[in-house]
């Protein structure tokens, strides 16, 4: 299986977003990719940060949606698309999950918020699995992923050999670059993605988008917990990686025990007596 991850820079307009979309999904499927993925509410844009959003409303949604389901089937290439998806409570950070056929199958909400994004979004309740052409895998979206580890777990123990991340980590506001990929002194976000693969024994696929001042890059880490590849911090482009499912086991996930969770009343404990 060969996976896409792809990172645009932040549009300015939703036809300039929608174009960076079908540019890097066709070089993505040009070079064997099955599916390909975006970063966090790509369109219009995440909210609260240093760029301008796109303006958004149903009938755009509904169009982009429309278009990019068009370009998957044009290029026969799966997309995980996260986008602020409408919904009667208000606003959700969402990925849309659109099969090579251009059919819908689903849609993974985020459901941990950032405490900065409480004013722009609710959060979603539910979460699930997905399946193209045999990969099995779930969605966590930024936050969830970084600091809330069992929304990773949660789909490795049911069977997930990848998990998706778009993510929004880094700033426009001036041109800087970590120095190395998962330095030290950098941000901890790197060295989480390590983590969560580590932690599960599967892929971990991180999406960021081009920005100027980046805090992690666009990256996929295998089953062993080390960085399988990663794109140039600022670079728009797309990150194309065959994966083998083989080693994608979910050993450690699958050893999880939450039945040893329970809480212990006794004071005494497990001591011998």
């Amino acid at each position: 299986m060969i996976i896409a991850l792809a990172s645009p820079r932040p549009a300015v307009s939703i036809q300039d977003g929608l174009a960076r979309v079908e540019r890097l999904a066709r070089e993505a499927a040009t070079q064997g990719a099955r599916i390909v993925c975006f970063p966090e509410a790509y369109l219009p844009g995440l909210r609260g940060q240093d760029f301008d959003v796109c303006v958004w409303d149903n009938d755009v949604q509904d169009r982009v949606l429309h278009d990019v389901a068009v370009l998957a089937r044009a290029c026969s290439i799966a997309v995980v698309l996260s986008i602020e998806r409408r919904t009667p409570r208000g606003s959700q950070i969402a990925a849309v999950v659109i099969d090579a056929s251009g059919r819908v199958i689903g849609w993974q909400s985020k459901n941990q918020l950032d405490p900065s994004e409480d004013q722009a979004y609710v959060p979603g309740r539910t979460r699930r699995m997905f399946e193209i052409e045999g990969l099995r895998f779930g969605i966590v979206t930024c936050h969830e992923g970084w600091r809330y580890p069992e929304t990773v777990r949660w789909a490795a123990v049911r069977g997930a050999s990848v998990v998706f991340h778009p993510q929004h980590a880094g700033t426009n506001r001036q041109r800087t670059v970590p120095a190395e990929w998962g330095s030290a002194r950098g941000a901890y976000y790197e060295k989480a993605m390590l983590c969560r693969s580590r932690e599960n024994t599967i892929y971990f696929a991180s999406v960021n988008y081009a920005l100027a001042a980046p805090e992690a890059a666009t990256s996929l880490v295998n089953p062993s917990g080390e960085c399988q590849a990663w794109l140039a911090y600022g670079q728009e482009g797309v990150l194309v990686q065959p994966i083998d499912l083989s080693l994608a086991t979910g050993l450690l996930a699958r050893r999880y025990a939450p039945d040893r969770f329970i809480e212990d009343t006794d004071q005494a404990g497990d001591s011998v007596k």
